[in-house]
């Protein structure tokens, strides 16, 4: 018999890494996550439990789903994660009775819509939420690189000026988290990044052991940002030579001047010393900056794309 009930705290972390784990790793950028990081994860300061509720077979966890509520949000937008069934347990309906919990969840939450996402390959999820209705909103794509050979004299702006962040000092944590905010409050399900957000992914985010942040200035301006990352757990399961372009931004007067082709190679050079093979970016098709251009530009190519569904709750 199937049981779908609520996450409790300190008691069901293992329960949720063990579904996680066999769930996800067959995803190219995704890996076994430990204990200590689900633990870590529940540190950050966008971390509910409320919406998560985990599915029982003859009081066996089969499954999860996560139905999340951003509070930083008034939009009364809700979101579908980590939705998960064991593969043995597979094509009995559970999957269908987990994102039914999740709506009804997020309905008496007060959310007008929601949002979820699946890999446009994964047949099996994308076919369950069409069947609840849910409609393509946009397409987010994960593109890849080799760094082999880095390019230069493509259109960079040769004026702009890299600056190191100093993470240490409170001025650039400040000055980072509002180039982020303003960079990319056009962006869609924007709203305002906190200081303590910003400095959760700085220093306290478990799958980013190594970072290196830069500013772009151009005329005693600070007009932009960059972030690389490595997830050396990742690679060391998958046998990789990884690095990730985590964020970019240019202020919206200074675009179209080269500062992102600028910010964009040296974060490719910056994952390249650090010992790297490959870059890795995630970019919304629909991003207002039309930032896939420059990627392709740049050489990126499109590895795996993402469907990102909408359905209005009544």
């Amino acid at each position: 018999m199937l049981n779908i009930r609520s996450f409790l705290k300190e008691r069901d972390e293992e329960t949720f890494v063990k579904i996680f784990n066999a769930c996800f790793v067959d995803y190219d950028d995704i890996r076994n996550m430990t204990l200590e990081e689900m633990k870590k994860t529940q540190e950050a300061p966008y971390y509910s439990s409320e919406g998560v509720f985990i599915a029982e077979w003859d009081r066996e966890p089969v499954g999860m789903v996560d139905a999340y509520i951003d509070k930083q949000r008034d939009d009364r937008k809700g979101f579908i994660q980590s939705l998960a069934i064991l593969p043995e347990h597979r094509r009995r309906g559970m999957a269908k009775r987990l994102v039914e919990k999740a709506l009804e969840s997020l309905r008496q939450r007060g959310m007008r819509s929601v949002e979820a996402w699946a890999q446009s390959d994964r047949e099996g999820c994308t076919h369950i939420y069409e069947s609840f209705g849910f409609t393509q909103a946009r397409i987010t794509s994960m593109m890849r690189r080799n760094l082999e050979s880095i390019p230069r004299n493509i259109g960079e702006n040769m004026s702009v000026v890299m600056r190191e962040m100093r993470t240490k000092e409170d001025a650039d944590i400040e000055l980072l988290n509002r180039l982020d905010n303003e960079a990319f409050r056009e962006h869609n399900n924007f709203r305002p990044r906190t200081i303590e957000e910003t400095k959760y992914t700085l220093f306290e985010m478990p799958w980013f052991t190594r970072q290196a942040w830069f500013f772009a200035e151009l005329n005693n301006q600070t007009i932009g940002y960059n972030g690389s990352v490595v997830d050396e757990g990742l690679n060391k399961e998958k046998n990789l030579k990884w690095g990730m372009v985590a964020d970019i931004g240019v202020l919206k007067p200074y675009r179209r001047q080269g500062v992102g082709t600028r910010l964009m190679l040296q974060s490719m050079q910056t994952l390249k010393d650090m010992g790297m093979e490959d870059a890795l970016l995630y970019v919304d098709e629909m991003n207002p900056t039309k930032a896939i251009k420059l990627y392709e530009k740049l050489g990126f190519k499109v590895t795996t794309k993402n469907i990102i569904y909408q359905l209005q709750l009544n």
